[in-house]
């Protein structure tokens, strides 16, 4: 029987974790896998050896594991891959297979443009977009970020973008958002690079909502997961991770 294990980062955010699970509730209808459970890398419950107990539990005999995440860094290449490791020497029949992250793409891209004009409108060359992204020590999430900053180019016309970072590696956010700030004369759009609200994105609002308070021309997106189109790309995975673990255990 084919189970699908949905892995999300986890947060000290209990809203955070709650926005996870509604989102996932409204994807795991669509999809038509009998056994689909949700678990989490680190801070929240149920963590993912629960998680994968679960599945095991309710007759498993095939595991899509499906990670919540945007990039592919140290949290997908070691830190899943070793969680899941005594589990599967625990279940050496249980078919394994884990998924690749999003990556990066254009509908995201895409996505992330649609809420830019949504939250600021019409756009002009004197404005500016601070692109925040969570961070990490793996440095191929420098070259990811630069593909990201060149599609935000080339989609919003304007050529003042940058990217900064709430942890692990710099420029991080407040030289981020100093830089991008000083002398502009149009409005500064910060886009969370984040799928879930959490302490990080909230981090963000609040350095916003000071600056606003200070009377500059300040604006900032959502979460990722709020857009429909990634609530698409993550029907499409789930559906194609069910398909490969049915081809797989055949």
């Amino acid at each position: 029987m084919k189970a699908i294990l949905y892995v999300g980062h986890g947060t000290r955010s209990k809203h955070g974790a709650k926005e996870m699970k509604r989102f996932l509730e409204g994807i795991i209808p669509e999809i038509n896998v009998p056994i689909q459970e949700i678990a989490f890398l680190e801070l929240t419950e149920p963590d993912i050896a629960a998680g994968f107990e679960r599945c095991v539990a309710r007759g498993a005999t095939s595991l899509a594991v499906v990670p919540l995440f945007l990039l592919t860094a140290g949290h997908i290449k070691v830190d899943i891959p070793a969680a899941l490791k005594p589990l599967k020497k625990k279940y050496p029949l249980l078919d394994v297979h884990m998924e690749e992250p999003f990556g990066v793409q254009s509908t995201i891209l895409d996505a992330m443009m649609e809420s830019i004009i949504e939250e600021a409108g019409r756009l002009s060359q004197e404005d500016r977009i601070l692109i925040v992204g969570r961070g990490s020590s793996d440095a191929s999430i420098r070259s990811e970020f630069k593909r990201i900053e060149d599609g935000i180019k080339q989609r919003s016309g304007i050529s003042a973008v940058a990217v900064c970072y709430l942890a692990a590696s710099g420029p991080f956010f407040q030289q981020g958002i100093e830089e991008i700030s000083h002398h502009c004369s149009g409005k500064v759009i910060v886009v969370p690079y984040l799928l879930f609200p959490g302490l990080l994105l909230t981090e963000v609002e609040r350095e916003v909502a000071k600056r606003k308070q200070a009377r500059q021309n300040i604006l900032q997106t959502g979460a990722l997961s709020r857009h429909e189109s990634i609530k698409r790309i993550m029907i499409e995975k789930a559906t194609a991770a069910g398909e490969e673990e049915r081809i797989c255990s055949h």
